[in-house]
């Protein structure tokens, strides 16, 4: 039994214990400082258990903790790798629309050369305005 362990999952233990020994009370389920020992003298004088039996109730609290976290780590790992290929799948859309537009791009420059030349001159003068104006205004 590992005093480590038993602290980190103390509060659901510590409800399990007086739920099978019903005459334990907060203080005699004192854990000071890790005190394994202590704990499990306290609970066999308490309900007459043997130490061994005690020490086989707290394993399998324990063990059943651990089986709880790493069922929940399972969990949400799968649940990250079902966001990661949701976030990958709307990347693959998002690229292919961006393609797809650039190619239809391409295509009306291709069609519509000398419009093209004169909107890009048009949105070039503009913009060169707009600026002006800006920077004159600081």
């Amino acid at each position: 039994m590992n005093a480590q362990t038993l602290q980190g999952h103390w509060n659901e233990i510590k409800g399990q214990l007086k739920s099978k020994y019903g005459q334990l009370t907060d203080q005699d389920l004192e854990f000071a400082e890790g005190n394994v020992d202590q704990l499990v003298g306290n609970i066999q004088r308490k309900t007459g258990e043997s130490r061994e039996s005690i020490e086989r109730h707290l394993d399998t609290l324990i063990n059943k903790g651990s089986a709880g976290v790493a069922a929940a780590g399972e969990r949400l790992q799968g649940a990250a790798h079902y966001a990661a290929d949701h976030l990958r799948s709307g990347y693959d859309s998002a690229q292919q629309s961006f393609y797809d537009q650039y190619g239809q791009a391409e295509d009306m420059v291709r069609s519509n050369p000398m419009q093209s030349v004169g909107t890009a001159f048009g949105v070039g003068v503009l913009v060169g305005v707009t600026l002006g104006l800006l920077l004159r205004q600081r």
